[in-house]
């Protein structure tokens, strides 16, 4: 009889551990107790050690830590395929923004996410990084469906429904983080939106906030030529410029997109120990450019990888754009080996998890941190034969290969599916609403 104190035994043909060593590991075992990796140790000797746990044999299986989606807008899941074949300022001025000035709400906000955590959960994302309105509303489905979420304090410099100003803003954000204190799969960031919706007061303070809060600043920059141009106008200064002005570039910041860089900004980004979010399938899909991911790898700089909302992207594929990342550096650099097949999943993994400030708990497979896992089915008949099991993930495995997923060692999806009837249930029902929501977009 097995009860919820009994180690369970992962044994797969491969482990990625990711840290300390970048290497696969063959005839080995992940031991879980409760919600931490207990062991990674040789197979023999772990079945020695737990003598009672409840052993899952994988067979052709490739476990890695769960990846981290380092940037999306979970609830926009329901604007998939609005303003498709837009520039990226006409796409949010006459598309998105006023569709969420009628829309977007605790109910819209709480669909969404609910919709975007299964789609992630299911490509094998254990966590997500989130910038959105009503972030109380995408915690709730986070919890539902057992994803990690490290949640926005947006703030942005226009009224919404959720707020009026920069400090209604900031205080619901913090009071929802002060709500949220101990729960295991809630984390928080600090999310102005980007530097041309957020006056430079706001930046500071946001600053301010994040040294004596401890927590990472999480904003789109630089993510078109002409945000620079507008910035140069107005500021006159770049964008990353004045975020360095108000304090910013610091070892908190995520910038998101960070598509137009030159030298001295890339230098500035790893002097000042910051990260970038990368999203290249929004970047493409939107023709805001290709950021200079060589130049930045070269500097030192930690690069994640996100999906970006499925409004401008339109998937929640986060292996799929980790293909497309590491083929567009190739590419655009000249250079093969640039990002090889090992370091993609450290950007998904362990550097996304530094870049959050979770990297003692999530982002490898150790003992004593939470066990967020994915067990990717290597055995299909279009991955054969597997010389390399780390190579066939990134080049050519797809999120239909994800099998298993455990987040915090719960194991949210079983054989592909969702693991909880509950959740299954709750998708159902938002699934359901899913033309009433539709209906609603057509004729806003």
């Amino acid at each position: 009889m097995t009860t919820a104190d009994t180690p369970l035994l992962l044994a797969p043909t491969w482990i990625a551990p990711v840290a300390p060593a970048n290497g696969v590991l063959t005839d080995h075992a992940i031991v879980i107790r409760g919600s931490r990796i207990e062991a990674l140790a040789p197979l023999s000797v772990a079945r020695n050690n737990y003598p009672g746990s409840s052993e899952l044999a994988l067979p052709g299986h490739l476990i890695t830590p769960g990846l981290i989606n380092l940037h999306t807008h979970a609830a926009m899941s329901l604007l998939r395929g609005v303003g498709d074949d837009l520039p990226l300022t006409r796409w949010l001025e006459e598309k998105i923004w006023p569709a969420e000035a009628r829309l977007a709400g605790a109910d819209f906000v709480a669909d969404g996410a609910l919709l975007a955590a299964h789609e992630m959960l299911r490509g094998g994302v254990t966590t997500f990084n989130d910038m959105y309105f009503f972030p109380e509303a995408t915690a709730s489905a986070a919890r539902t469906l057992g994803i990690r979420a490290a949640l926005g304090i947006i703030v942005i410099g226009f009224p919404t429904a959720y707020a009026s100003s920069a400090g209604e803003y900031l205080r619901k954000g913090l009071e929802l983080r002060d709500a949220c204190a101990g729960d295991p799969l809630l984390s928080f960031c600090l999310a102005p939106h980007a530097p041309y919706t957020v006056d430079d007061d706001t930046l500071r303070r946001v600053a301010v906030l994040a040294d004596e809060l401890d927590l990472p600043v999480h904003i789109h920059i630089h993510e078109t030529a002409g945000e620079i141009d507008r910035s140069l106008s107005q500021h006159g200064v770049r964008p990353l410029a004045r975020l360095d002005r108000a304090g910013l570039v610091t070892p908190h910041l995520i910038g998101v997109h960070a598509v137009h860089l030159d030298d001295d900004e890339i230098g500035l980004l790893a002097s000042r120990g910051a990260a970038v979010a990368h999203c290249p399938h929004s970047n493409l899909k939107l023709a805001s450019g290709i950021a200079p991911i060589a130049r930045l790898l070269d500097a030192g700089v930690t690069v994640g990888i996100g999906t970006d909302g499925s409004a401008s992207n339109n998937r929640l594929d986060l292996l799929a754009e980790a293909r497309t990342a590491t083929l567009l550096a190739k590419g655009a650099s000249g250079r093969a080996d640039i990002w090889p097949a090992a370091a993609v999943l450290r950007s998904l993994t362990l550097d996304a998890a530094r870049a959050l400030g979770l990297d003692r708990c999530i982002g490898s497979i150790e003992p004593g941190k939470q066990a967020d896992l994915v067990a990717f089915d290597l055995d299909a008949s279009e991955l054969q034969p597997v010389f390399d099991p780390l190579t066939q993930l990134i080049y050519s495995a797809g999120r239909e290969h994800v099998a298993e997923v455990w987040v915090d060692g719960q194991h949210v999806v079983k054989m592909r599916q969702l693991g909880s009837t509950d959740a299954a249930r709750t998708l159902r029902e938002v699934v359901a609403r899913i033309p009433v929501w539709q209906n609603r977009v057509v004729s806003a």
